[in-house]
């Protein structure tokens, strides 16, 4: 790796701008390609978002592609970020030259980080630190998909470095040349750094937490949204309840008046026949004929069609069974009823017309009975 960059080599789909990554993309979409990135289809998306969030946070770090070599032999075309990652130490900003790390397999893997060499520093023992240079944090070892990330990881470590440096600025040897220029010494970044990233760090937490803050709000929403379905399909099934029972309770309503005004009918037949047994309790012979009295003459007149109807139906129902038997012959038969049927045509048209005139005056009667009841 070259020295005094950050390389973050994964095995899946980086972008880290729109515009300096635009170019990269497409070299990314068949790993089968001797150009191509070796990038799997199913977390481009996810490593894109990785890393915008990345280049949003530190802004020096600057996308690149390169090979890698794995340990069975196989070269690939993958991404690498390079650029330094700051870290304050006693108040003041310092720049680490460069880290190097690979991610492995998945997103689900973390990275392997590795601390390079400064041009002008010496390392230092640190526990993050080991020899070989492979950089070890908790961050690393807690790695969880796909809560982390690597601009939180590039945080993790500036803080890390900043309580525990991993290498010191080398102290400037006696020029023996007065002409030959001294070598740069690592010296902090100038004064107006720590402002500058502390706005850069407030701005993307702001950042980060408008992000939660929204997928919060949006989580909330649809929950929301299935809770009012719910409480519609709800309220349909209480409408569609409510009108059942309005039209059973109707119905119940029509069959109470209906019952009432039965047993009106009933108790006004009660009275009559209660009436006339008081008055015929006494006498023990009687004309069938004059059992029953007539209120007036329509009743009369009606209940005299109505016998005369019936009778005449008894008679051509023995007819019919004389036909059968041969007692009569057909023609005589046939002349018989037609003027039987005639005869009871005549009776029924007046049983009707007098029913309807009954009817009539019964409603009239109530009418003024009923009128009579408000007359004050």
């Amino acid at each position: 790796m070259p020295r005094g960059h950050l390389s973050i080599i994964p095995e899946a789909f980086i972008v880290v701008s729109s515009t300096k990554l635009s170019s990269v993309l497409d070299l990314c979409p068949l790993p089968t390609r001797s150009f191509g990135l070796a990038y799997a289809e199913d977390v481009k998306w996810m490593i894109r978002q990785h890393f915008l969030s990345l280049a949003d946070a530190f802004p020096a770090l600057h996308p690149q592609t390169a090979a890698y070599t794995h340990n069975d032999g196989r070269t690939v075309n993958l991404l690498r970020v390079e650029g330094n990652i700051p870290m304050v130490y006693l108040q003041v900003t310092y720049y680490i030259p460069s880290s190097s790390g690979s991610w492995r397999l998945t997103l689900a893997n973390p990275l392997r980080l590795r601390q390079s060499h400064a041009p002008n520093g010496h390392q230092t023992p640190s526990p993050p630190r080991q020899p070989s240079g492979l950089v070890s944090l908790p961050y690393l070892q807690n790695w969880i998909y796909p809560t982390s990330n690597l601009a939180d990881l590039a945080r993790n470590l500036s803080l890390v470095f900043g309580r525990d440096p991993p290498l010191y600025s080398q102290q400037p040897r006696p020029n023996l040349n007065p002409n030959s220029i001294p070598p740069r010494a690592f010296r902090p970044s100038s004064p107006h750094r720590p402002a500058a990233d502390r706005t850069q760090v407030h701005r993307n937490a702001v950042n980060r937490l408008a992000d939660r803050l929204h997928g919060d709000s949006e989580v909330l929403r649809k929950t929301r949204e299935a809770e009012m379905e719910e409480l519609f399909n709800a309220q349909a099934v209480l409408r569609q309840r409510e009108e059942q029972i309005s039209k059973g309770l109707r119905e119940m309503q029509d069959e109470k008046e209906g019952l009432e005004l039965q047993l009106q009918m009933i108790l006004i037949n009660s009275d009559i026949m209660e009436a006339w047994l008081r008055e015929n309790q006494g006498k023990r012979v009687m004309d069938v004929e004059n059992a029953f009295e007539y209120s007036d003459f329509v009743s009369s007149q009606m209940l005299e069609c109505s016998s005369s109807d019936l009778a005449i139906d008894d008679v051509i129902y023995a007819l019919d069974k004389a036909l059968q038997e041969g007692s009569i012959p057909f023609d005589q038969y046939l002349k018989n009823v037609r003027m039987l049927s005639r005869e009871q045509f005549l009776h029924r048209a007046m049983s009707a017309k007098a029913r309807a005139t009954q009817l009539q005056a019964h409603v009239s009667s109530m009418a003024q009975r009923a009128s009579s009841q408000y007359v004050i």
